[in-house]
């Protein structure tokens, strides 16, 4: 337990911190969501919208430093790739 005053401040910066990077985990999630489940419906169209509307929030997410900058770039191409495959 935090027993300086700096350490509880410290604490509570963590936990705003943290619910701030769920919300913004979750909002990525979403998106992300919606395109496979776009890919899943075989629809390109709906797909290929989904996934424009994905990858802001996803690059959004790692200025915020939610996701490493590699790793949304690994899922976006892997997404765009699996779009692409559907036409």
């Amino acid at each position: 337990m935090a027993n300086s005053p700096q350490a509880k401040k410290r604490a509570r910066q963590n936990a705003t911190r943290f619910a701030v990077n769920k919300m913004r985990r979750s909002r990525i999630r979403t998106h992300l969501r919606a395109v496979e489940e776009a890919i899943a419906s075989g629809d390109q169209k709906a797909a290929a919208e989904a996934l424009k509307n994905a990858q802001p929030e996803l690059m959004r997410g790692v200025t915020k430093g939610v996701f490493h900058k590699n790793t949304a770039s690994r899922k976006m191409s892997r997404l765009s790739s699996r779009v692409k495959a559907l036409g």
